[in-house]
């Protein structure tokens, strides 16, 4: 059962500048394993993790970079399952995520569907 649907946007322009102008901001923002990605790919992180928060209704117990988002052998994104996301899941009754992401026309955007159980 769909327990939770979030979608964000981000503007690549302003996500470049914010970047450049605070360096702190991606390694505050990102894990280790995503702060070598190009700037489009980190927008589109940004987005995904925005939405996730979104579908979830708020950030408690994780932080920014414990909502990491992985590819697996093909290609796809999923959240990386870091103890404090799963513990945020289970205590919600949450069995699922989705994510996709993209990036076009000067924006990043990201979709995020939670499941579980009804």
């Amino acid at each position: 059962m769909i327990r939770g649907i979030g979608v964000d946007i981000v503007d690549l322009a302003r996500f470049t500048r914010q970047v450049e102008r605070t360096p702190g901001l991606i390694p505050r923002l990102f894990a280790v394993g995503e702060r070598g990605l190009p700037v489009h790919s980190l927008a589109g992180r940004f987005a995904a993790k925005e939405a996730l928060i979104k579908a979830l209704g708020d950030s408690v117990g994780t932080t920014w970079q414990e909502l990491e988002i992985a590819s697996d052998a093909h290609g796809n994104p999923g959240f990386v399952l870091h103890p404090s996301l799963t513990a945020v899941m289970a205590s919600r009754g949450i069995t699922s995520l989705h994510v996709t992401m993209t990036h076009d026309a000067g924006v990043a955007c990201a979709f995020v569907v939670v499941e579980g159980d009804a």
